[in-house]
């Protein structure tokens, strides 16, 4: 796939103007399935209603046709118990269910049959503690004159325990996450803070009176944790000229019969605390 960059060089003295056409050779690489399946079980709710999407990846520059996966065949299997729970084809790249039954510590398998190929995803359904509070401040974060956001729930003790924290600021256009361990933290209350930076290269703007703040705490598989800080590390390593070259970073999703067809995408199971703060 090649793509043509037009580069103009005005001369403003001349008042002429000479251009180069530059050839780009970009990569191209074997389509393959987008597994987006996150079952998360919101405490103080049933977990029964569960949705996955199903897509096509693209070449980078290809971004006008429908990726959306149809006719698929969705399941996921409880191990534990037995039971099964079909997933309906939205005819949209949406795949959804009413009828999950989420049990926490079972195991839940996935499998998607499409285009005569079979992908499967194991996991299992982590719990996860209470949100103790959420507060506001000035003299915790980095920088003292910038107000931070305060989260504290507590470890269970002598359990191994992974969480992952989003924080949704109402009216940016990404969420901002955490991955957690308790290997240094077992049995303790848990402190994590946001703070937005005041840096003027970047795109954030401190938080300020008014500004609202969705927050979920999800508890995750040592499996998931690793994958999910391995994304967040290469996020943010984004723009470092000193940074290594990002490695491609597979999911769980595999296919059994033919392993160089894997798909993209993680298929998770959790369960998940939210609370909203609006900053004062």
């Amino acid at each position: 796939m090649k793509r043509y960059i037009l580069i103009v060089f005005t001369l403003g003295f001349l008042l002429t103007s000479c251009e180069d056409t530059i050839d780009v050779d970009v990569p191209t690489a074997q389509a393959r399935l987008v597994v987006e399946a996150s079952l998360d079980w919101e405490k103080g709710t049933t977990g029964n209603v569960q949705s996955i999407s199903l897509s096509m990846s693209t070449p980078f520059f290809d971004t006008d046709q429908d990726t959306s996966v149809t006719g698929a065949i969705v399941t996921v299997t409880n191990e534990d118990s037995g039971e099964v729970f079909p997933f309906d084809d939205n005819n949209d790249g949406t795949y959804s269910t009413s009828t999950f039954v989420p049990i926490l510590n079972n195991t839940y398998h996935l499998e998607i049959v499409y285009d005569g190929e079979t992908y499967e995803a194991t996991e299992a359904l982590m719990s996860v503690s209470d949100i103790n509070e959420v507060n506001q401040s000035i003299e915790g974060g980095f920088d003292d004159e910038l107000l931070e956001l305060n989260l504290y729930f507590t470890d269970p003790a002598n359990i191994e325990n992974f969480y992952l924290i989003k924080y949704d600021v109402e009216g940016d256009l990404f969420p901002y996450l955490e991955d957690v361990s308790d290997e240094f933290t077992d049995g303790n209350e848990i402190h994590d803070f946001l703070e937005k930076d005041d840096d003027e290269d970047s795109e954030e703007t401190p938080f300020e009176a008014g500004d609202v703040v969705n927050i979920s705490l999800y508890g995750i598989s040592e499996q998931y944790h690793n994958f999910i800080r391995l994304l967040i590390e290469q996020h943010g390593s984004q723009g470092d000229p000193f940074s290594s070259t990002a490695a491609l970073i597979r999911g769980n999703c595999i296919n059994p019969t033919n392993p160089d067809n894997y798909a993209f995408g993680y298929f998770r199971v959790t369960e998940v605390d939210t609370a909203t703060y609006t900053f004062e």
